[in-house]
């Protein structure tokens, strides 16, 4: 009898522990991208940044869900990164809630911080502090999640790594800037490129909430 236990516990309880993990994962609705398109600040636009959330989420076997990059552009037509998003609430790849709704999530309440950031694989982005710190998440956006509209710090609209600058976030809510402590409206990059995103203290990541 012991020995049937086990060689049906060595069958299906591998099963059963993956069914419970992919449960969980399809329950995700936030998450930091793992890593950019690695062309700066030149995600191919909205559309661009918004197909990337979707493909690192079904990679990480989080489908059924309509995902979208938490990114503001500027110029005539601006769009705010608020209004992109749906309503809510948010939770990560642990089921921890991210914010019950817009509002919450633009206050000093919200969940945003390092251990709740997490990617689509549920790892932890590093933060300053470490080595290398990515704490730098594009976002293009105002602390209320509205567009700049003073100044374009999109990167021309996320299609550039040349010319121009960005607006970004600290998802550990620390660091340098006019407002460290901000999740989404830290402090401007460097530049567009590359490597001028690493000088300034990230790599080209950005926030994916899934809007249904």
């Amino acid at each position: 009898m012991v020995a049937l236990w086990a060689v049906l516990t060595a069958i299906f309880l591998p099963t059963l522990i993956a069914a419970q993990a992919h449960a969980a994962d399809e329950n995700t609705s936030f998450f930091i991208t793992s890593e950019g398109k690695g062309e700066g600040a030149n995600l191919g636009g909205l559309e661009g940044a918004d197909a990337h959330c979707t493909q690192l989420a079904e990679a990480a076997g989080i489908s059924g869900k309509v995902w979208r990059a938490y990114l503001s552009t500027s110029g005539d037509d601006a769009v705010n990164a608020r209004d992109r998003i749906g309503t809510g609430p948010w939770h990560n790849s642990t089921g921890v809630m991210i914010a019950r709704d817009l509002d919450h999530l633009h206050s000093e309440d919200t969940g945003v911080s390092k251990q709740t950031s997490l990617t689509e694989k549920g790892e932890v982005v590093n933060g300053l502090g470490d080595k290398p710190n990515m704490h730098d998440i594009l976002t293009g956006s105002l602390p209320d999640g509205t567009a700049n509209l003073e100044y374009n710090l999109t990167c021309s609209n996320w299609t550039t790594n040349g010319k121009g600058k960005a607006l970004v976030g600290h998802h550990d809510r620390v660091g340098g800037g006019a407002r460290p402590k901000q999740w989404n409206s830290a402090h401007v990059t460097w530049g567009c490129s590359q490597t001028k995103l690493q000088g300034s203290g990230g790599t080209g990541l950005f926030y994916c909430f899934a809007e249904n």
